[in-house]
C-alpha cells in the first residue's frame, strides 16, 4: 500500500509507530500524542532535516501500535528500541563492565558481587559506579551478619539426612551453619530482609527494627545478645553519616541530568534514599536524527526506571520533560539541597564524558585532533578549520626595546619550529598598537612572498585596541577577510570579533578556550625569554636588575607577569605581592616610591 494510503488509516490516538526498510527491517521506532499527526509529519518538506529526510527515503512499511496513554507509548518505544535497536534511533551504550551485588536465587541465598547479571531469579542491585562503594557496602553486611559463603544445595532434605559438616567459618563465627539446621530459613530470610534495606538504603528501618528487638533482649535480661544489636545500630549509624551527603529527609527520589553535544549526550542517574546516593548510573546516548534534548530525557529516564525498578514519586530534573507519568512529580531544581543533588548529576555526567572521550582519543589520536579543532570552528564562527593558528603578544622594558614574539599552532599543538621574534624597527617609543601593526604586516607580507601557506586563524593577545590595529594591519595587506581574527583580554578571558564592541565568553572549561589560552600563554612565555637571553648578554638593562635584593629570577617573574617596568612601577604592593611575595614586593615598591624615586613634588 503507498504511504499516503497508509496513513490516512492511522487513528488519531496516542501509540508506537514503527518504520521499516525494502528488506522489512525496523529502521525507527517513535512514540506520539497523536500517531497519525507525528508520522504525517515526518512527510512534510518543510518538517524535514537533512537525516530526516535520509530516514524517510528508506521508508517501505508504516505500523503503529495503540495504547492507553502516552505514558505507556513511551514505555513501549524503550523497550522495542531495546530489543530491536533500529538503525536511526538513539543508542544508549552502556558499561558492561560495572560490578553489581546479587542475592542468589537459591535456599539461603548467598551475598555476592558480580558483573554478570544472568536472569535466573536472583536479585541484582546495582551498577556501581565504583568499586569501593560496592566493597563498603559488602564489607558492612559481613560485620553485621553471618551469611554462607558456600555452594553447598541446601535443601531440606540433604540437611535432615545430615549430608554435610561444619565448616571453618562456622567455628570462626562468621556463618551459623544453616547446612546441619543450626539456622533456620526463616531466621535466614529475616536477616536478606534486612540486608536488602540497607543496600535499597533504608538504613533507617533496619536501624528501627533493630533497636525493637535490643528492647526485647534487654527486658528480657538478656543483655550479651542486647550487646551485640547495640554494636550492630552503632555501625549502621556511622555508615549511615557517612553515605548522606544532603537533607537526610529527602527521602527517596530518582535524580537525573543530561549534558548534550553535538553527537552524543550522556545521561547521568542518581537513586537517592535519606539523603544518601545509594544507586549511581551514567550512559552515554549516540544520536541519529538530532533528537531534541527532551526527547533525550524522556527515554534515558524512562530506561533508568526501569533498570532500577525506580518506584520514587519525586524526580529532579535540570528541565521539564514533555510528558507525565502516573504519580510521578518532576521538580527542577534551582536551589537548596535538591539542586546540590541536581548538580553532582550533572558532575558525574561531565567526568563520565571527560572519560569516554579519553577513551577514544587514546584508540584514535586523529579523532581528538578532529574534535578539537571542530570545536573551535564551531565556538569562533570560523569558515574552515583552523589547523594553522599564529598568535601574536607585544612586550617592553621600559618602554624600550620592544620586541614581539609569535607561536604557531599546528593541528592544536605547538609547533616550535614556527616560532618567530620581531625586533620594533620602525616605532618610536612605547606604542604596542603601532608595534602590533609593523609585526602583523611583516610576517604575512613575507609569507605571501615566499609563497607559504597563511593561517587559518590569528590571535591577538589583547583587547579591542590591539584587535583593531591588527586588523589595520591586515586591510593594508589586503589579507582583511581571508584569514580570521580574534583577540583575548586577559582580565576575564574576554573574546574579541573584528566589528564588534561586545566580546563572547566561553565556557571556562572548553577545549577552545584552552587551546586560545596556551596560544596566548605560550607566545608571552616566548617573548619573555627573548628579553631575557637579551637582558643576561647585557644587550639591555633593566631598571630592576639595579635594586638591591632582586635577583634575575624575581625580575623575570615580574616581567613575566606585568610586561614592563612600566607597569612595574605603577603597580600597588598587593599586586606585587601576589607575583613575588610580601618581602620582596615591599623592597620593589618602597624603591619606586622613595621622595626621590617621584621628583619634585612642590
Amino acid at each position: 500500500m503507498p504511504i499516503k494510503q497508509l496513513i490516512s488509516t492511522i487513528p488519531n490516538k496516542p501509540g508506537v509507530y514503527q518504520y521499516f526498510d525494502d528488506a522489512g527491517d525496523i529502521i525507527y521506532v517513535g512514540k506520539a500524542k497523536d500517531l497519525k499527526k507525528r508520522v504525517a509529519s515526518y512527510f512534510t518538506q518543510s518538517h524535514q532535516t537533512g537525516k530526516i529526510k535520509v530516514l524517510v527515503k528508506k521508508i517501505r512499511d508504516i505500523r503503529v501500535i495503540v495504547t492507553e496513554s502516552e505514558f505507556d507509548a513511551l514505555l513501549l518505544e524503550n523497550n522495542l528500541i531495546k530489543k530491536h535497536q533500529p538503525r536511526y534511533n538513539i543508542l544508549l551504550k552502556d558499561d558492561k563492565t560495572f560490578p553489581w551485588l546479587c542475592i542468589k536465587n537459591e535456599r539461603f541465598p548467598r551475598v555476592m558481587p558480580t558483573r554478570n547479571v544472568i536472569h535466573d531469579g536472583s536479585a541484582y542491585f546495582g551498577p556501581y559506579a565504583s568499586v569501593r562503594m560496592m566493597k563498603t557496602i559488602l564489607e558492612i553486611i559481613k560485620q553485621l551478619y553471618q551469611l554462607r559463603t558456600c555452594t553447598l544445595k541446601l535443601s531440606q532434605n540433604e540437611i535432615e539426612t545430615g549430608k554435610y559438616k561444619v565448616c571453618l567459618e562456622y567455628h570462626l563465627g562468621n556463618c551459623k551453619a544453616p547446612c546441619i539446621g543450626k539456622q533456620t530459613p526463616e531466621d535466614y530470610e529475616d536477616t536478606i530482609v534486612q540486608i536488602k534495606s540497607i543496600i535499597k538504603g533504608n538504613i533507617v528501618t533496619v536501624i528501627q527494627d533493630l533497636k525493637k528487638k535490643m528492647h526485647q533482649f534487654a527486658e528480657q535480661q538478656e543483655f550479651e545478645k542486647a550487646q551485640v544489636i547495640k554494636e550492630k545500630i552503632e555501625l549502621l549509624e556511622k555508615y549511615k553519616s557517612k553515605s548522606t551527603i544532603v537533607n537526610p529527609h529527602i527521602h527517596d527520589v530518582d535524580v537525573l541530568s543530561l549534558i548534550n553535544d553535538e553527537k552524543r549526550a550522556y545521561a547521568n542517574y542518581l537513586k537517592v534514599v535519606n539523603g544518601a546516593v545509594v544507586q549511581a548510573h551514567t550512559v552515554e546516548i549516540i544520536k541519529r536524527l538530532n533528537e531534541s534534548e527532551d526527547e533525550l530525557l524522556t527515554l534515558a529516564l524512562m530506561d533508568f526506571r526501569q533498570r532500577f525498578d525506580s518506584t520514587s514519586r519525586e524526580v529532579i530534573v535540570p528541565f521539564l520533560p514533555d510528558i507525565e507519568i502516573p504519580d510521578v512529580v518532576f521538580t527542577v531544581a534551582q536551589r537548596g539541597d535538591k539542586k546540590q543533588l541536581l548538580d553532582l548529576s550533572e558532575r558525574n555526567a561531565r567526568l563520565y564524558k571527560l572519560d569516554r572521550q579519553k577513551q577514544r582519543d587514546l584508540v584514535d589520536p586523529d579523532r581528538h585532533k578532529n574534535r578539537i579543532l571542530n570545536q573551535l570552528k564551531t565556538d569562533l564562527h570560523l569558515s574552515e578549520l583552523p589547523t594553522q593558528i599564529e598568535c601574536f603578544d607585544n612586550s617592553n622594558f621600559q618602554g624600550d626595546y620592544p620586541v614581539a614574539a609569535m607561536v604557531q599552532f599546528i593541528n592544536a599543538k605547538p609547533n616550535k619550529q614556527g616560532y618567530r621574534h620581531f625586533i620594533i624597527k620602525t616605532v618610536e617609543g612605547p606604542n604596542d598598537y603601532a608595534s602590533m601593526e609593523e609585526i602583523i604586516v611583516r610576517r604575512y607580507s613575507r609569507l605571501m612572498n615566499e609563497e607559504k601557506p597563511l593561517p587559518q586563524l590569528i590571535v591577538v593577545d589583547g583587547g579591542k585596541g590591539q584587535l583593531s590595529a591588527a586588523v589595520k594591519a591586515l586591510r593594508s595587506i589586503n589579507l582583511y577577510g581571508k584569514i580570521a581574527i580574534i583577540g583575548i583580554a586577559k582580565r576575564l578571558e574576554e573574546i574579541y570579533f573584528p566589528n564588534d564592541s561586545v566580546p563572547i565568553y566561553l565556557d571556562k572549561t572548553s577545549e577552545s578556550l584552552k587551546i586560545i589560552q596556551q596560544l596566548r600563554d605560550e607566545a608571552h612565555r616566548f617573548g619573555i625569554t627573548h628579553h631575557r637571553k637579551r637582558l643576561e648578554k647585557g644587550t639591555i638593562k633593566s631598571e630592576l636588575t639595579e635594586i638591591k635584593g632582586i635577583g634575575k629570577h624575581t625580575t623575570q617573574k615580574l616581567l613575566l607577569e606585568l610586561k614592563s617596568v612600566k607597569n612595574i612601577m605603577t603597580a600597588s604592593e598587593e599586586d606585587l605581592t601576589a607575583v613575588i611575595g610580601q618581602d620582596k614586593a615591599a623592597v620593589v615598591w618602597n624603591h619606586f616610591h622613595k621622595p626621590e624615586s617621584l621628583g619634585n613634588s612642590t
